[in-house]
Protein backbone atom coordinates (compact mmCIF):
# COMPACT_ATOMS: atom_id res chain seq x y z
CA UNK A 1 0.00 0.00 0.00
CA UNK A 2 1.14 3.40 -0.60
CA UNK A 3 1.42 5.88 1.86
CA UNK A 4 -0.85 8.90 1.53
CA UNK A 5 1.62 12.20 1.87
CA UNK A 6 1.18 15.98 2.59
CA UNK A 7 4.56 17.76 1.40
CA UNK A 8 4.24 20.83 3.55
CA UNK A 9 6.58 23.78 1.76
CA UNK A 10 7.27 23.66 -1.84
CA UNK A 11 10.39 24.74 -2.03
CA UNK A 12 13.51 23.50 -2.92
CA UNK A 13 13.56 20.52 -0.88
CA UNK A 14 9.72 19.82 -1.45
CA UNK A 15 10.17 19.98 -5.07
CA UNK A 16 13.41 17.61 -4.98
CA UNK A 17 11.48 14.79 -2.53
CA UNK A 18 8.37 14.69 -4.44
CA UNK A 19 9.90 14.63 -7.99
CA UNK A 20 12.19 11.75 -6.91
CA UNK A 21 9.26 9.84 -5.52
CA UNK A 22 7.50 10.31 -8.89
CA UNK A 23 9.80 10.41 -11.40
CA UNK A 24 12.34 8.16 -10.14
CA UNK A 25 10.18 5.65 -7.80
CA UNK A 26 6.96 5.33 -9.76
CA UNK A 27 5.06 6.63 -6.41
CA UNK A 28 1.63 7.32 -7.48
CA UNK A 29 1.29 11.46 -7.98
CA UNK A 30 -2.10 11.25 -7.12
CA UNK A 31 -0.98 10.14 -3.71
CA UNK A 32 0.48 13.56 -2.71
CA UNK A 33 -0.88 16.23 -1.72
CA UNK A 34 1.32 19.54 -1.32
CA UNK A 35 0.60 23.41 0.35
CA UNK A 36 3.27 26.23 0.54
CA UNK A 37 2.28 29.30 2.04
CA UNK A 38 4.29 31.23 -1.19
CA UNK A 39 1.36 32.41 -3.73
CA UNK A 40 4.10 31.88 -6.64
CA UNK A 41 1.71 30.94 -9.25
CA UNK A 42 5.36 29.01 -10.80
CA UNK A 43 5.09 26.70 -7.30
CA UNK A 44 1.84 25.54 -7.57
CA UNK A 45 2.30 25.06 -11.53
CA UNK A 46 5.44 22.74 -10.32
CA UNK A 47 3.19 20.51 -8.62
CA UNK A 48 0.48 20.25 -11.21
CA UNK A 49 3.37 19.55 -14.05
CA UNK A 50 4.54 16.87 -11.50
CA UNK A 51 0.70 15.53 -11.24
CA UNK A 52 0.64 15.88 -7.59
CA UNK A 53 -2.58 17.58 -5.33
CA UNK A 54 -2.12 21.19 -3.73
CA UNK A 55 -4.48 21.94 -1.05
CA UNK A 56 -5.52 25.40 0.09
CA UNK A 57 -3.71 25.01 3.27
CA UNK A 58 -1.54 23.21 5.34
CA UNK A 59 -4.52 21.27 7.77
CA UNK A 60 -6.02 20.66 4.58
CA UNK A 61 -3.13 18.60 3.64
CA UNK A 62 -2.51 16.84 6.47
CA UNK A 63 -6.00 16.01 7.30
CA UNK A 64 -6.22 13.64 4.33
CA UNK A 65 -2.63 12.54 4.94
CA UNK A 66 -0.89 9.05 6.47
CA UNK A 67 2.46 11.07 6.62
CA UNK A 68 3.74 14.38 6.48
CA UNK A 69 6.69 15.66 5.42
CA UNK A 70 7.88 18.79 6.74
CA UNK A 71 9.81 21.40 4.36
CA UNK A 72 9.52 24.27 5.97
CA UNK A 73 12.56 26.59 7.07
CA UNK A 74 13.39 25.92 10.91
CA UNK A 75 11.91 29.25 12.44
CA UNK A 76 8.24 28.90 11.00
CA UNK A 77 8.26 24.63 12.20
CA UNK A 78 7.36 25.88 15.47
CA UNK A 79 4.17 27.73 14.57
CA UNK A 80 3.26 25.83 11.79
CA UNK A 81 3.13 22.36 14.15
CA UNK A 82 1.01 24.20 16.77
CA UNK A 83 -1.35 25.35 14.20
CA UNK A 84 -1.98 21.92 12.62
CA UNK A 85 -2.18 20.72 16.43
CA UNK A 86 -4.55 22.95 17.69
CA UNK A 87 -6.94 22.77 14.75
CA UNK A 88 -7.27 19.06 14.68
CA UNK A 89 -5.50 18.17 11.83
CA UNK A 90 -2.69 16.02 13.48
CA UNK A 91 -5.45 13.88 15.84
CA UNK A 92 -5.15 11.12 13.56
CA UNK A 93 -1.78 11.27 14.52
CA UNK A 94 0.05 10.46 11.07
CA UNK A 95 3.68 10.16 10.84
CA UNK A 96 5.77 12.98 11.09
CA UNK A 97 9.14 13.82 9.26
CA UNK A 98 11.24 16.89 9.52
CA UNK A 99 14.02 17.82 7.26
CA UNK A 100 14.30 20.80 9.34
CA UNK A 101 18.06 21.91 10.53
CA UNK A 102 18.42 22.64 14.11
CA UNK A 103 15.14 21.39 15.24
CA UNK A 104 15.83 18.77 17.38
CA UNK A 105 12.77 16.10 18.22
CA UNK A 106 11.82 17.20 21.62
CA UNK A 107 10.64 20.52 19.79
CA UNK A 108 8.59 18.59 17.53
CA UNK A 109 7.29 15.76 19.81
CA UNK A 110 5.92 18.60 22.18
CA UNK A 111 3.73 20.55 19.23
CA UNK A 112 1.84 17.25 18.33
CA UNK A 113 -0.39 14.83 20.04
CA UNK A 114 0.95 12.53 22.52
CA UNK A 115 1.92 9.58 21.03
CA UNK A 116 2.55 10.86 17.31
CA UNK A 117 5.27 8.86 15.33
CA UNK A 118 7.83 11.70 14.57
CA UNK A 119 11.39 11.06 12.48
CA UNK A 120 13.82 13.79 11.81
CA UNK A 121 15.50 13.54 8.39
CA UNK A 122 18.36 15.87 7.18
CA UNK A 123 19.02 15.79 3.53
CA UNK A 124 21.34 17.20 1.03
CA UNK A 125 20.81 19.54 -2.18
CA UNK A 126 22.54 16.26 -4.55
CA UNK A 127 18.81 14.70 -3.78
CA UNK A 128 17.77 16.95 -6.59
CA UNK A 129 19.80 15.15 -9.05
CA UNK A 130 19.17 11.43 -6.81
CA UNK A 131 22.48 11.66 -5.84
CA UNK A 132 22.41 12.47 -2.22
CA UNK A 133 22.49 11.24 1.19
CA UNK A 134 19.52 11.69 3.98
CA UNK A 135 20.35 10.74 7.38
CA UNK A 136 17.35 9.46 9.77
CA UNK A 137 16.37 9.60 13.47
CA UNK A 138 13.28 8.39 14.86
CA UNK A 139 11.60 9.71 17.95
CA UNK A 140 10.21 8.04 20.87
CA UNK A 141 6.93 6.87 19.17
CA UNK A 142 8.50 5.80 15.69
CA UNK A 143 9.12 2.03 15.69
CA UNK A 144 10.67 0.60 12.89
CA UNK A 145 8.14 0.26 10.42
CA UNK A 146 7.65 4.23 10.62
CA UNK A 147 11.32 4.03 9.27
CA UNK A 148 10.77 2.05 7.15
CA UNK A 149 7.57 4.04 5.32
CA UNK A 150 10.44 7.20 5.77
CA UNK A 151 13.09 5.63 3.86
CA UNK A 152 10.76 5.17 0.74
CA UNK A 153 10.08 8.85 0.72
CA UNK A 154 14.28 9.41 0.48
CA UNK A 155 15.60 6.15 -0.94
CA UNK A 156 14.61 7.60 -4.86
CA UNK A 157 16.90 11.03 -3.81
CA UNK A 158 20.59 8.74 -3.35
CA UNK A 159 21.54 6.79 -0.09
CA UNK A 160 19.47 6.90 3.50
CA UNK A 161 21.66 6.19 6.56
CA UNK A 162 19.76 5.68 10.22
CA UNK A 163 22.16 7.24 13.14
CA UNK A 164 21.33 8.44 16.49
CA UNK A 165 20.04 12.06 16.47
CA UNK A 166 22.43 13.58 18.80
CA UNK A 167 24.90 13.59 15.70
CA UNK A 168 22.75 15.31 13.63
CA UNK A 169 24.47 19.12 14.04
CA UNK A 170 27.83 17.03 12.93
CA UNK A 171 25.62 15.68 9.97
CA UNK A 172 24.58 19.38 9.37
CA UNK A 173 27.77 20.51 9.53
CA UNK A 174 28.97 17.99 7.46
CA UNK A 175 26.30 16.16 4.58
CA UNK A 176 23.88 19.62 4.36
CA UNK A 177 26.54 22.41 4.39
CA UNK A 178 29.41 20.30 2.91
CA UNK A 179 28.27 20.66 -0.76
CA UNK A 180 28.98 24.72 -0.38
CA UNK A 181 32.27 23.72 0.74
CA UNK A 182 33.28 21.32 -2.11
CA UNK A 183 31.40 24.07 -4.09
CA UNK A 184 34.21 26.33 -2.69
CA UNK A 185 37.20 23.58 -3.68
CA UNK A 186 36.07 22.87 -7.01
CA UNK A 187 36.30 26.69 -8.02
CA UNK A 188 39.66 26.82 -6.11
CA UNK A 189 40.79 23.77 -8.40
CA UNK A 190 39.44 24.99 -11.61
CA UNK A 191 41.26 28.24 -11.28
CA UNK A 192 44.51 26.26 -10.50
CA UNK A 193 44.01 25.45 -13.96
CA UNK A 194 42.96 28.74 -15.16
CA UNK A 195 46.65 29.78 -13.99
CA UNK A 196 48.26 26.83 -15.77
CA UNK A 197 46.76 27.92 -18.86
CA UNK A 198 44.00 25.33 -19.19
CA UNK A 199 40.13 26.87 -20.19
CA UNK A 200 37.92 27.93 -17.83
CA UNK A 201 35.42 25.16 -19.10
CA UNK A 202 37.68 22.47 -19.29
CA UNK A 203 39.13 23.16 -15.76
CA UNK A 204 35.85 22.96 -14.14
CA UNK A 205 34.73 20.13 -16.10
CA UNK A 206 38.17 18.60 -15.00
CA UNK A 207 37.74 19.61 -11.73
CA UNK A 208 34.53 18.56 -11.17
CA UNK A 209 35.07 15.25 -12.73
CA UNK A 210 38.04 14.15 -11.14
CA UNK A 211 36.40 15.16 -7.74
CA UNK A 212 33.42 12.67 -8.59
CA UNK A 213 35.85 10.17 -9.54
CA UNK A 214 37.58 10.19 -6.39
CA UNK A 215 34.84 10.00 -4.37
CA UNK A 216 33.32 6.87 -6.09
CA UNK A 217 37.12 5.41 -5.49
CA UNK A 218 36.28 5.95 -1.54
CA UNK A 219 33.06 4.54 -1.97
CA UNK A 220 33.65 1.68 -3.80
CA UNK A 221 36.64 0.64 -2.73
CA UNK A 222 36.19 1.47 1.37
CA UNK A 223 39.35 1.96 1.47
CA UNK A 224 40.53 4.76 3.94
CA UNK A 225 41.32 8.01 1.86
CA UNK A 226 44.67 8.27 3.07
CA UNK A 227 45.61 4.69 1.86
CA UNK A 228 44.39 5.93 -1.82
CA UNK A 229 46.21 9.23 -1.52
CA UNK A 230 49.91 7.31 -0.79
CA UNK A 231 49.24 5.77 -4.13
CA UNK A 232 48.90 8.81 -6.33
CA UNK A 233 52.14 10.23 -4.21
CA UNK A 234 55.37 9.28 -5.67
CA UNK A 235 58.54 10.20 -4.33
CA UNK A 236 59.78 13.42 -5.24
CA UNK A 237 57.06 13.91 -7.57
CA UNK A 238 54.25 16.35 -8.41
CA UNK A 239 51.73 15.15 -6.30
CA UNK A 240 53.78 15.56 -3.13
CA UNK A 241 55.12 18.94 -4.00
CA UNK A 242 51.07 19.60 -4.79
CA UNK A 243 50.58 18.67 -1.16
CA UNK A 244 53.30 20.24 0.90
CA UNK A 245 51.87 23.36 -0.70
CA UNK A 246 48.35 22.83 0.73
CA UNK A 247 49.70 21.76 3.91
CA UNK A 248 51.74 24.96 3.74
CA UNK A 249 48.10 26.48 3.94
CA UNK A 250 46.88 24.64 6.77
CA UNK A 251 44.04 23.26 4.30
CA UNK A 252 43.29 20.09 6.72
CA UNK A 253 42.70 22.26 10.09
CA UNK A 254 40.53 24.94 7.90
CA UNK A 255 38.31 22.20 6.34
CA UNK A 256 37.42 20.19 9.19
CA UNK A 257 37.09 23.70 11.35
CA UNK A 258 35.00 24.41 8.58
CA UNK A 259 32.55 21.68 9.55
CA UNK A 260 32.56 22.24 13.60
CA UNK A 261 31.17 25.70 13.24
CA UNK A 262 29.25 24.96 10.76
CA UNK A 263 27.40 22.36 13.12
CA UNK A 264 27.73 24.51 16.21
CA UNK A 265 25.62 26.66 14.54
CA UNK A 266 23.14 24.41 13.24
CA UNK A 267 22.66 23.45 16.65
CA UNK A 268 21.34 26.84 17.27
CA UNK A 269 18.78 27.10 14.16
CA UNK A 270 15.91 25.55 15.77
CA UNK A 271 16.18 27.99 18.81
Amino acid sequence: MTTQLAVIGFGTMGQAISGGLVEAAGYPPEKIVTSEKSRDPKTRARAQAMGIGWAASPGEAVRRSEAVLLCVKPKDLGALLEGLRDSGALDHKPLVVSIAAGVNLAFLEARVPAGTPVIRAMPNTPCSIRMGTTVLAPGAHAAEEHLAVARTFFEPLGAVLDLDEHHFDAVTGLSASGPAFIFVILEALAEGGVQCGLPRAVAVELAARMTMGSAAMVLQTGRHPAALKDEVTTPAGCTIAGLLALEDGRIRSVLARGIETAAQVAGGLGK
